[in-house]
Parts: C-alpha cells; structure tokens; sequence
C-alpha cells in the first residue's frame, strides 16, 4: 500500500515524480547546535569550501504532543471483524477503513485488542487463534492481523497499540464450552477459576503470572508495536452471590499476608512490574499502559481517595493502581472516567483532577478514557457531549491526551459530537507523547535528504528520501515571507501551527496550503518517538 497521510493522500506505486536529489550524508543529530554551529564548534559562514554542513538539530522545537487514541475492540466482534467467518480480504478491507477513519479525525494511535480472551489475535505457538475471526478458536484467519495492523498504521502515521486482557478467558458459553484443545487452560485446568458464567486464569498462581508475562513479551519481542495496554479486567468485577475461588493458590501462595486483599493486589502488582520490567529490557521505546477503572477509593473510605462514591477497584478488582503509579510500573494510566460533568457519584471534573494530582511530578502521563459509546444517554446528548469533557480536562496541564472507547462508537452514533469535539479541540494535528529515552541520549535518526514540493491543483505534493531508523516522518510549511535560507526559519517552522501531519511513508499530500507559503520542511521520529534534525527547505515559490 502507498503512503497514506494525515493531511491528505499521496498513494505512490511508480517512482518518485520528480528527479532524485543526490544522496546525503546522515550525520549524528547531535552534531550541530540549534544556533546552526559545525560539528567541531566553527561558527557558521567559516567553514571551508565543499565540507558537508552539520544537520540542524532543532533546541526546543516539535509540534504539540498529544495522545488522540481510540480503542479498536476485537471480543464480541464489537468493532472489528464485524462479524466472524469473513476472509482475509474481507478483514482487512474493514481493518483498513478504521485505520482510515482514524487518519480523518484526527487520532494519532489505535489500541487494538489482540488478546481478548486467552487467545490471539496474531500468529502465535503460544494460544490459539481468537474466535472472534472465524468463529473458532483456533481458526487460522489465513494472514496475521497483527503484523497487518501494525503496518498499515505505520504507514498511516498511526501508532499501533497492542491491548492484552490478562487475566480474563471468557464467558462459559461460548468461550469455556467451545475452548481450543490446545488451549493452555486445558493442559493446566488449575489454572482456571469459574466466577459465575465467567471463568478467569488465576492471578495468585505464580505459574499464571509467569505466562501471561511471557506471552505479552512475546508479542513485544516480535512485532513493531508502539505500545503494550491493559483495560481494566484484573480480578473480576463483584457479581452478587459469587466468589472467587482462589482458595488453593491462597493456601499455596498466601504466606507473609494476614489479609486475602493483600495478597491479590500484590499478586497483580508483580504482574505489572514483572510486565514493565520485561519491556523496558527488550524494547524500552514501548509505552506501557493501563486503563484501570476510574475511581481508585473514595475519599469515604481513604483520605487519599478521590471525591466519589461508586465502586472501588482498589477493593473490588485488587487493582492498585495508585502505587503501580507512585512505582513507576507504569509509563501512563488512562482511567475511565466514563462520568459527565456534574454527575454526584464520580464528578469528571473532581475525578480528573484527582487523576491529575497523582500522576503529578512522577513521570506517568496522563490520559483519560472518554466514553464515545455513551454518546445520547441521558446527560451525553447534544453535540457538545464530548467537547464538553475536554473543555475542562484539556486546561490541565498533566493531561496529556484522551483515548475514546470505541472507534466504532465514534464513527456512529457520536460522529457528530466527535465532529465538534475535533473542531473545537483538534484543529491541528498533533504527534504522539515521546518515550522516554534513556539519559543523555539524542534522537537516533539524522536529517530527511531529497525534499522536494511541487503544487498540484490546490495542493502541495512534499516527497523525500527514506532516512535510516525513521519510524515516522512530520512535515512542516514555513510562513508566507520565510527566507528559506534562514537556519532560525527552519526551527522557526517546528511549531504545532506549522504542522501539516505525520506519516509513515516518504510522501505527504497539504490539501490547505498556505497561498503564499514559503516551503515546507521534514523531519524524521525515532522509535522513542524523538525528532531528528530540521530538513532543508523544500521551496515552491520558484
């Protein structure tokens, strides 16, 4: 597939349309100073006829960063497949319009459920294939959709998430009833306990902790991911008249605990840092995430907790996620806050500050879990349903971005308070949070070579060269009257109004040119998400 990109479509199948410019040189980014010095220190203008001039690394320059994230549900065919049995051809056609979709509002990332229920939404020796593709488990859909998903957001300047539920195996019917014979819960039965018409593998089961680690690294070790995310399934959510039967794993494994809640919370506290800390060793520019439910504890119960009175997962679900925060297991936490304004058991606006207070000075971002699905219940209905949560949580400085559940939600029924949330909110496009890179260390991609631009109708067509390490290319336009010759006009265009969009490829469509821009110039994005150096202009007027 050609590249795809946010400003607008370039699909290239033949060769570049213009003439290739000579190849350059990539030199380390860190060469030059944002004041345009060479590499060893000379000022500029003083350097000798025909020495290569230092790429220009930018101090302080880049667009807004800002996750703009949508869930993209697998279990129950909720959103994707549509419906099991389809083919390859079929799933990837309905794959490829969501991804589309995504690049028209304005998202920068997917999170898609490759782990529903034990099993798996990609190729793998370790579970079965998800039933949700043919309508068996086990069923081989014939490509792999996860290798597929990650290339095609890759290309669409999408990040691609990878969602794993870890603990959860299905429902009784159809999911136990129906369960592949070589599922890992029918070689090791202990490890599976029935809530009801539930069933989940046992998070007190250091066997269970051990795999699931290791299936999700699997993932990591294998596929080009941007991310790996939990929702909010640990332990079961209470059901009347049922009780998780971990009793075994409780005699077994309980010893140095008085108290059973203890003990379960600490059970999914090693989960996430043994998750974390398997990340960090193998591909550190992954995020790791959760998005827990959206009280910790209330206030009631725990003077730390949040001014609310609903359901507690700290002692409902054993999901601390307020010391996975105060730790550092986690890069980000995006609760659910799937409340309006105003609404007396959990106020969006006293539970996103809260939110804010505890991710503040920790090095966790900050996301919120908006609720697209909720769009004209009562209380969510209007066009500004949606605005009207990022009116308020948008202003606070340790929100870092919103993820809407779910990507089928925003394209249906609240299309149009989507619309007006994006008019309102997203008028620019924005690149996705950094990773966090590893002390002292620059970006790890040089300077984008070979930019050329050429207007087409009422467009601006901007190609380049493919740069060595570059996970995502951002193109910006210089103001009308920049002097293109200008090292501070080219940092000077690094600034989020002067963002076209960001792809994958190494062509880019501005369908809104400026009418008397001066060019546009590239940079490349690292795997940690890092901006390289400046590119030269790429001038249209003449």
């Amino acid at each position: 597939m050609g590249s795809v990109a946010r400003a607008g479509s370039t699909r290239r199948t033949a060769a570049r349309w213009a003439a290739s410019a000579a190849a350059t040189t990539l030199l380390l980014s860190g060469c030059a100073a944002s004041g345009g010095g060479t590499a060893d220190g000379d000022a500029p203008g003083t350097r000798e006829a025909g020495t290569a001039a230092a790429p220009l690394q930018c101090e302080d320059g880049g667009a807004e960063r800002q996750m703009r994230g949508a869930w993209l549900t697998t279990v129950r065919n909720i959103d994707w497949p549509s419906e099991p049995g389809l083919s390859a051809q079929e799933q990837k056609d309905e794959l490829d319009a969501y991804l589309d979709d995504a690049v028209d509002m304005g998202l920068n990332a997917v999170f898609l459920h490759a782990r529903p229920t034990a099993d798996a939404v990609y190729e793998s020796e370790l579970e079965p294939w998800a039933r949700y593709l043919t309508g068996e488990q086990g069923g081989d859909p014939g490509y792999d959709p996860l290798e597929y998903a990650v290339a095609e957001a890759h290309e669409r300047g999408l990040e691609m998430h990878a969602w794993f539920n870890p603990y959860r195996v299905g429902l009784q019917d159809p999911d136990i009833e129906d369960m592949a014979e070589d599922h890992p819960v029918k070689e090791n039965p202990d490890w599976l306990v029935d809530y009801g018409d539930e069933a989940y593998v046992d998070p007190g089961n250091p066997e269970v902790r051990e795999w699931v680690t290791g299936v999700i690294m699997d993932v990591v070790e294998r596929y080009d991911i941007d991310g790996v995310h939990f929702d909010d399934f640990f332990y079961p959510y209470p059901k009347d008249g049922e009780e998780f039967d971990d009793d075994a794993s409780w005699q077994e494994h309980g010893d140095g605990f008085d108290d059973r809640g203890d003990w379960r919370r600490e059970n999914v506290n090693r989960l996430i840092a043994d998750v974390h800390e398997g990340i960090e060793a193998t591909k550190p520019w992954v995020s790791f995430g959760i998005s827990p439910f959206g009280i910790w504890r209330n206030d009631s119960t725990d003077p730390s907790g949040s001014p609310s009175s609903g359901l507690q997962s700290y002692d409902a679900q054993y999901a601390d996620t307020r010391t996975w925060i105060q730790d550092g297991t986690v890069d980000y936490v995006a609760p659910q806050l799937y409340w309006e304004r105003g609404f007396s058991t959990a106020d969006y606006e006293a539970m996103t500050d809260w939110w804010a207070s505890e991710v503040e000075g920790t090095g966790v971002d900050l996301y919120i879990g908006q609720a697209a699905y909720r769009v004209g219940e009562e209380g969510w209905r209007g066009d500004d349903a949606l605005s009207t949560q990022l009116d308020y949580s948008g202003e606070l400085p340790e929100v870092g971005g919103d993820i809407y559940f779910s990507i089928k939600n925003l394209r249906e029924q609240a299309s149009d308070a989507y619309a007006e949330l994006a008019d309102a909110h997203y008028g620019r496009p924005a690149l996705p949070p950094q990773a966090e890179a590893p002390e002292n260390q620059g970006p790890l991609v040089g300077e984008v070579g070979g930019v050329e631009a050429r207007t087409d109708g009422d467009r601006v067509e901007v190609a380049w060269d493919a740069a060595d390490a570059a996970r995502f290319y951002a193109v910006y336009r210089l103001p009308a009257g920049a002097d293109t010759g200008s090292e501070e006009a080219r940092c000077a265009a690094l600034a989020p109004e002067n963002l076209v969009g960001l792809t994958g490829g190494t062509a880019l469509a501005d369908d809104a040119p400026l009418e008397d821009g001066a060019g546009y110039v590239v940079t490349a994005l690292d795997d940690y998400r890092a901006e390289g150096p400046v590119s030269e202009v790429a001038d249209i007027r003449g």
